[in-house]
């Protein structure tokens, strides 16, 4: 690169030429490259005071070297600057203020300056070189990639996709699977970033969408649309789930995605080193996508609890382990599946569970509402937990209950509202005596219980409180997860039981928003007095 500098008109046109066509980048590019690697070396020559400018004609090859002067009375800086006399030599017409050429003869380089230059090329076409492969990439993440692996560092692949190259990191390799430099390897393009030393290009064979863009590659029907996967989780390696669904009824999901004699799911499984595949068929209702989830497993009652986001699945005692699967495996991959966590018990466990919270239930409707025993117990039996659920429910469907009519009806409620204002009115005298500000209980959606609860984690004040984020506030707690298979880490188990303050009443991340935005308020109320007071001083 260095002969550019010194080469005659045709051969610095060659270089250019060559150099644009073999980097894949503009020749605009690789002349701009040139013309200020001369003026840099033209400015060793000349002086570094000195703006020199320098032009090469893309067409002709033509090179002009000048400096910018402006025209002055009196001369301060002669590098810069001519007076008017001088001015008068290098343009006629020529008046005060001007900035004018003054014409230099090209400079011969010698060996430093060539070498001065060369890295200033290099670093521009580098420059250019990477800002075309950002470009040529930015748009392709989601999609299917193949290249050579080059190299393997720190456990991380390095691949060569052609004009760029990839990483992928070791977190995101199937397990177990030798990377061999040459050998070709197809992976997901995640993420492309631009960064200084060029843009990375981060790819995946780990990923639930790499498994589900071979698929496409594989099944005919789901490129065309008429097949779709609606759900994917994986345990790299080992196993994963596919839940799809057909837009087409004459069309079998299921088995268009197994092809004939396996062949479509085979081709998969060989790509994913052996990963087991179960394809499962996807359905809008919960319970019925969660039976079919934990296949081969059969599963005998599910329970919803759609404000948590959990799933109670109740199996045979001969089908727990097969339910949990090898290390929690099987209802891991369909708590992944379904989006909501799955609790696995047995029909024993299960009947124990919900003997123990209607006895529970039974005594707290005894006592806060001051019945017998067979009364509480009916109210249960009847679906009713919470002392709210008696107290505003419609008195009609009191009254329908076997046994009950309207003043029966009448009197329970009142008894509930009066056990629910006596709640109401301890939980403020605990909320006081923990020194919570009454401030804070003139804030939305915030009950008495749940002051009391943030009075104990020591929030006792609107800056308390405003200091906080809404996850902080209201973040639900993963806890009473079922961990049989004693894989989950302990650290990680307690990591998750965190949560929120007040995590336990199931506030939305809207309410959390209002209650922290509204413990704010005071903030921009006290501004404007700031500034008031502010203006008063400087008047006096």
């Amino acid at each position: 690169m260095a002969s550019a500098i010194s080469a005659n008109r045709a051969e610095l046109l060659a270089i250019a030429n060559s150099v644009a066509s073999e980097k894949m980048i503009d020749k605009s590019i690789v002349i701009e490259a040139m013309e200020e690697a001369i003026q840099k070396s033209a400015r060793n020559r000349y002086g570094a005071e000195n703006d020199i400018r320098a032009k090469l004609d893309p067409r002709t090859g033509d090179l002009r070297l000048w400096r910018v002067v402006e025209v002055v009375e009196e001369v301060e800086d002669y590098f810069k600057q001519v007076d008017l006399k001088q001015a008068e030599k290098l343009q006629k017409g020529a008046a005060l203020g001007d900035f004018i050429v003054d014409p230099l003869p090209p400079v011969d380089l010698g060996r430093i300056d060539a070498q001065s230059a060369k890295q200033v090329i290099f670093q521009k076409v580098r420059d250019a070189e990477r800002d075309r492969q950002y470009e040529e990439f930015k748009d392709r993440a989601g999609e299917v990639i193949t290249g050579v692996i080059k190299s393997v560092e720190f456990g991380h692949v390095i691949v060569n996709l052609g004009r760029a190259e990839g990483v992928i990191r070791r977190d995101q390799q199937i397990p177990r699977e030798a990377a061999r430099v040459g050998e070709r390897v197809r992976a997901l393009v995640m993420r492309v970033e631009r960064q200084n030393r060029g843009p990375q290009i981060f790819l995946s064979r780990a990923h639930p969408d790499f498994m589900k863009k071979l698929f496409a590659q594989e099944v005919p029907e789901i490129y065309d649309g008429v097949i779709e996967i609606k759900a994917a989780a994986r345990d790299p390696g080992s196993r994963a789930k596919i839940g799809v669904i057909s837009n087409d009824h004459s069309i079998d999901p299921v088995g268009a995605c197994v092809g004939m004699k396996g062949s479509r799911v085979q081709a998969v499984v060989q790509e994913l080193q052996g990963e087991k595949i179960d394809i499962i068929p996807w359905s809008e209702d919960t319970a019925t996508f969660v039976v079919n989830a934990l296949q081969p497993a059969t599963v005998s009652r599910v329970v919803i609890d759609e404000e948590e986001s959990r799933i109670e699945v109740v199996v045979p005692d001969d089908q727990l382990s097969l339910a949990i699967g090898r290390r929690g495996q099987n209802v891991r991959l369909a708590s992944q599946l379904t989006g909501s966590q799955i609790d696995i018990m047995t029909e024993a466990e299960s009947s124990e569970k919900r003997q123990k919270e209607f006895v529970e239930r039974s005594k707290m409707f005894e006592e806060e509402l001051d019945v017998d025993e067979t009364l509480s117990q009916l109210l249960v039996a009847e679906g009713f937990s919470e002392l709210e659920e008696v107290a505003y429910i419609d008195i009609n469907e009191l009254a329908a209950i076997e046994g009950f009519d309207e003043e029966l009806g009448e009197e329970l409620q009142s008894r509930a509202q009066e056990a629910l204002e006596r709640r109401e009115e301890a939980s403020r005298e605990a909320r006081r005596g923990l020194g919570v500000e009454d401030a804070l209980a003139e804030l939305p959606h915030l009950t008495e219980a749940m002051l009391v609860v943030l009075g104990k984690a020591g929030i006792k004040t609107l800056d308390d409180l405003a200091d906080l984020a809404t996850d902080e506030l209201i973040a639900k707690k993963r806890t009473e997860q079922r961990r049989r298979d004693g894989t989950v880490n302990r650290r990680a188990a307690r990591d998750e039981d965190k949560g929120g303050v007040l995590g336990e009443y199931g506030l939305n991340e809207e309410q959390g928003n209002e209650i922290i935005m509204a413990a704010r308020a005071h903030w921009f109320d006290e501004e404007p007095q700031a500034e008031e007071a502010a203006d008063a001083d400087s008047s006096q």
